[in-house]
């Protein structure tokens, strides 16, 4: 890429473009399963 394409591109391109380099995904079951992935419930304990 030379520097006027660079220059021409919108910030809205650039954050596109850094979404797909993450593989980021807009599927809201997707982003739950990865989240998951992550995060460890801890149970809830009864009175």
């Amino acid at each position: 890429m030379d520097k006027a394409t660079a220059k021409a591109k919108t910030q809205l391109d650039k954050f596109k473009d850094a979404a797909r380099e993450l593989e980021c995904d807009d599927d809201e079951a997707a982003f739950k399963k990865r989240l998951d992935k992550l995060v460890k419930h801890k149970p809830v304990q009864s009175e």
